[in-house]
């Protein structure tokens, strides 16, 4: 393994004229990172929906606004808009095109190519593109409502008003990347908009360029000469599919990489006092949660609810096997995230789970079957809930699948209890409110709708009303309160057991600084690092 990698980025060093100071240390402009990348699928930012297909997107496209990677805090901020105007009735948002933005094919970035790119995200629909057609846009109706009246101008008509908010985050997701329409369209085949030629290949106005994919091995991308901004330090980023948490580590000690993103709490323990590493911490927005069939008639009795709830060793997970990797968390959007609860209503509490049992009409318990995903770190935790609610004196089995069994059981409303994470699709409070907290029709005919709350058959319609109520409110602080609200009685009611969320622990070189994988709201972030 080292030998080959160490060949690898040997060539691509020399390749750029760099001195290589020797194997066990990184030449000083190129970044080198191990991660598990047999997820990407494509580049093409109208399709890309995997995680690392989208740290290599943010790194190579533009968006109309952004993140800042130093201030993640900050929210969203102008990128390829210098600025936008929404019109009195809300339904119509008005950009103006920053200057200086050119794509690596030296071609400057317009208004033509925001309307472009946005228009076939929309045509193309592929797995993301719901991001985009919630506001009312669709194949048919984007001529007139994407519309670059010239070079500076975009202008986004939306079907009804909308949070400004609830918009521009939904254009900081990798579906917002802005491609370059000349380089594109001169690749189109069969008309598909040079969707075949982008899945291998990029047209952008970020700092980098991909050069070199090689599935499930590596991904090399060297610095756009176009691009506008403060020239990256690290000049060529090769990401190196490494599978074992181990073999990271290892690299990693040894100096051939110089970041390692799938460390396990036992390497992360094993890095310590290491000389020339570090680990950093950072929180992320997947949660760890379990949630109760609706269509059971035991587990659809609020009180065996409560009792689930009330019997979860919350602390005793996260302080043990989840050590450093989760932390509790019991609401349904993810700190960082607008409106995010950080209240933590359950904690493990066997006499009163015991009481609450004994309140409902189901004071035996009974059999439970808890629906669960092949992955260590969900076994263990699936392990644990037997546990503490076979104290209970309910009958727990653990039937375990593949992600695809899992999922599929579970989209068809078959399982008792389903135990599985959820991470946000764009950074905006109703990524997660409109799942959690929405179902506006619970019949079996509406069809294996991608709804958590549909999944486990709970019909709310004042709740899911109060959910499109906020993605109208255009006041940050109302809607940040009606947020607030809505985990409170969340938390309360539904049936979920929010449970942890993700913090992400990536080992690297002492000399590495800046890394930000992207906190709860973005991905990855090459081009502020230095070494």
């Amino acid at each position: 393994m080292k030998q080959t990698f160490v060949a690898a980025a040997v060539a691509a060093t020399l390749a750029m004229g760099t001195a290589v100071p020797g194997f066990a240390e990184t030449p000083p402009n190129m970044l080198v990172i191990a991660n598990r990348i047999d997820d990407i699928k494509t580049f093409d930012p109208a399709e890309s929906f995997e995680f690392a297909g989208a740290d290599v997107s943010r790194n190579v496209y533009e968006k109309l606004v952004n993140f800042d990677p130093l201030d993640l805090d900050a929210g969203y901020q102008p990128q390829l808009a210098e600025s936008w105007e929404i019109s009195e009735d809300g339904k119509t948002i008005t950009f103006t095109m920053a200057e200086g933005h050119v794509f690596a094919s030296g071609n400057p970035v317009t208004a033509k190519d925001a309307e472009f790119s946005l228009r076939r995200a929309v045509q193309l629909n592929k797995t993301p593109s719901f991001i985009l057609t919630q506001f009312g846009f669709t194949p048919d109706n984007v001529e007139q409502t994407i519309v670059a009246t010239d070079d500076k101008t975009l202008v986004l008509t939306l079907d009804k008003p909308y949070a400004l908010s609830f918009v521009l985050n939904c254009l900081t997701a990798t579906i917002g990347g802005i491609v370059d329409m000349e380089t594109a369209m001169a690749n189109e085949v069969d008309g598909d908009m040079g969707n075949a030629w982008l899945r291998t290949n990029t047209a952008g106005s970020g700092p980098y360029k991909v050069v070199s994919w090689k599935p499930s091995e590596s991904v090399l991308m060297d610095l756009n000469p176009k691009y506008g901004g403060e020239k990256p330090a690290m000049e060529r980023v090769i990401v190196q599919h490494i599978q074992e948490s181990a073999t990271q580590r290892l690299q990693l000690e040894r100096g051939d990489i110089d970041v390692a993103r799938n460390l396990s709490t036992e390497d992360v323990a094993g890095l310590e006092g290491v000389d020339g590493v570090k680990v950093i911490d950072e929180l992320r927005g997947r949660l760890m949660y379990f949630s109760a069939n609706q269509k059971k008639e035991m587990l659809a009795d609020p009180k065996v609810i409560e009792a689930l709830k009330l019997a979860t060793d919350y602390e005793g997970m996260s302080n043990s096997f989840l050590k450093g990797q989760y932390t509790v968390h019991q609401a349904f959007l993810p700190l960082t995230f607008l409106g995010a609860l950080d209240e933590k209503p359950f904690s493990y509490d066997m006499d009163a789970a015991k009481a609450a049992l004994a309140e409902s009409g189901f004071p035996d318990c009974g059999p439970i079957k808890i629906s669960v995903r092949d992955a260590q770190e969900r076994i263990d935790i699936a392990q644990s809930l037997q546990n503490t609610w076979g104290q209970l004196g309910c009958d727990v089995e653990l039937i375990v699948g593949t992600g695809a069994q899992t999922l599929d059981r579970y989209r068809a409303r078959e399982h008792d209890i389903y135990l599985g994470a959820w991470g946000p699709d764009y950074p905006d409070p109703n990524t997660n409110a409109g799942t959690f907290a929405f179902n506006p029709d619970n019949s079996d005919e509406a069809g294996a709708t991608g709804l958590l709350a549909w999944r486990n058959a709970w019909g709310i319609p004042e709740m899911s009303e109060k959910t499109l109520a906020a993605v109208v409110e255009n006041d940050t602080d109302t809607r940040r309160e009606m947020y607030l609200e809505l985990q409170r009685e969340h938390q309360k009611v539904s049936p979920f057991g929010v449970m942890f969320q993700k913090i992400e622990q990536n080992g690297m070189r002492a000399n590495v600084e800046n890394f930000v994988a992207g906190g709860a709201t973005t991905a990855v972030s090459y081009w502020v690092i230095t070494k």
